[in-house]
């Protein structure tokens, strides 16, 4: 899967289905920039090329903007294009408004050359852009600068000099791959993905929060074993949601049939359950705000797995299977105070029945919230995505992907 596609395929059931059609619209995947204006300065590297992508990326997340375009961006792309994304006032010269010292929440400049990143170091004001970093300085505005330059230019002992400069005045630096003696700018999905982190990083209530999804797997011998599936969808599409409000995401990755979203910061492979809750248990010892426990975790695992290759035709294959670990129930003590979400998966009950067990769940295992589904509607997007309980006893109905990892996040933010 391209990274492009990554998000996308996030996202679900995330689309409006009143979306309009115009030209200009895009389809909402999230909030995370929502009444947040934003600043996003184009200079003239040839990565500008990507800023239509970038300026439709950011107003999908809720950004409001404001665009400035350096004379070399000119040359590269052209205002109207920019315009036409950004659906907002692009500044191309010195006027009389001076809107580019207006307050903003923060800066993003994508592509930032050289050249502007030194002026800006050196208090130069040779067009609106460097006059309106010059003033987000002075006030302390959250600034992300996305270089784009020849690979020889970035090993630039120099280049190196003014990075760390600009780190040192609390500016953050995305540096992308290494392409065809090129460092070029990253994904523009991963761009606005770690700059609504930044932002949001500053926010009240942020948390740290560990998650664990996708299936899990219990050998038989070095080549079989059994396994419960999941693709992961669920569980990245949580931890994206969490880590763009500025959350402190850990993964635990179980065995996934969807990419990993290349802006996640931390996710430890373990895809059998001991291996999952001996990773669950190292980190409890730190102090983990919230719990997410959305794996398919086996409840049945090989009594003992055999070395090397059990030999095939040698007619009936007995294997022993043994109740499992249940992580939910092991870490219980050490999360205790900490709030713990759960997702419950049943098949041929009623809804009312999958209520209570859910509630049961709860209240067996001290559970803050659980999501639980029925197999059969799964992928019918004529049912609801599930159904949330809390330990007050209320229970509330999730249409879509979207309004799950809404709701998550609103409980792990207040800290129930």
């Amino acid at each position: 899967m391209k990274a492009c596609e990554q998000r996308r395929s996030l996202d679900g059931q995330y689309a409006r289905k009143d979306m309009s059609v115009r030209d200009t619209d895009v389809e909402k995947r999230g909030a995370s920039l929502a009444g947040k204006r934003i600043l996003v300065g184009v200079t003239g590297g040839i990565a500008a090329v990507d800023t239509v992508r970038l300026l439709r990326e950011m107003r999908r997340h809720g950004a409001e903007m404001l665009v400035i375009m350096t004379e070399g961006a000119q040359r590269v792309i052209t205002p109207l294009a920019v315009e036409w994304a950004s659906q907002c006032e692009v500044i191309t010269d010195w006027d009389g408004d001076m809107k580019q010292l207006e307050d903003v929440d923060a800066i993003l400049v994508a592509p930032a050359t050289r050249n502007t990143i030194a002026a800006h170091l050196h208090g130069m004001q040779q067009g609106p852009l460097l006059m309106a970093l010059s003033a987000a300085r002075s006030r302390n505005t959250h600034v992300l600068m996305v270089p784009s330059m020849h690979a020889d230019l970035a090993d630039d002992p120099v280049t190196d000099d003014i990075v760390e400069r600009l780190r040192d005045e609390g500016i953050d630096v995305m540096w992308g791959e290494l392409e065809e003696g090129k460092r070029k700018t990253p994904n523009h999905e991963h761009i606005v993905a770690q700059f609504a982190h930044g932002i949001n990083t500053h926010s009240k209530n942020r948390k740290s929060v560990v998650i664990t999804l996708g299936g899990t797997y219990s050998p038989i011998d070095d080549v079989r074993g059994v396994q419960n599936t999941s693709s992961g969808l669920t569980g990245y599409a949580i931890a994206d949601e969490l880590y763009r409000y500025g959350h402190d995401v850990t993964c635990i990755v179980g065995r996934t049939s969807v990419e990993q979203p290349s802006w996640l910061p931390l996710c430890i492979k373990a895809e059998q359950p001991d291996e999952m809750l001996a990773e669950l248990k190292a980190l409890s010892n730190d102090e983990i705000h919230a719990w997410v426990h959305i794996a398919a975790v086996l409840d049945y695992v090989v009594e003992a797995p055999a070395e090397g290759k059990l030999a095939s035709q040698q007619g009936p294959l007995q294997v022993q299977l043994v109740e499992g670990a249940k992580h939910i129930q092991e870490l219980k003590e050490k999360a205790r105070g900490s709030t713990r979400i759960g997702f419950k998966l049943e098949t041929g009950v009623k809804q009312r029945d999958l209520i209570h067990r859910a509630t049961a769940q709860i209240e067996h295992s001290e559970m803050t919230a659980v999501v639980a589904n029925r197999l059969e509607d799964l992928g019918d997007s004529s049912k609801p995505r599930g159904y949330l309980v809390d330990k007050q006893g209320s229970h509330f109905v999730l249409e879509t992907q979207y309004e799950l990892c809404d709701a998550l996040r609103t409980i792990i933010e207040r800290g129930d």
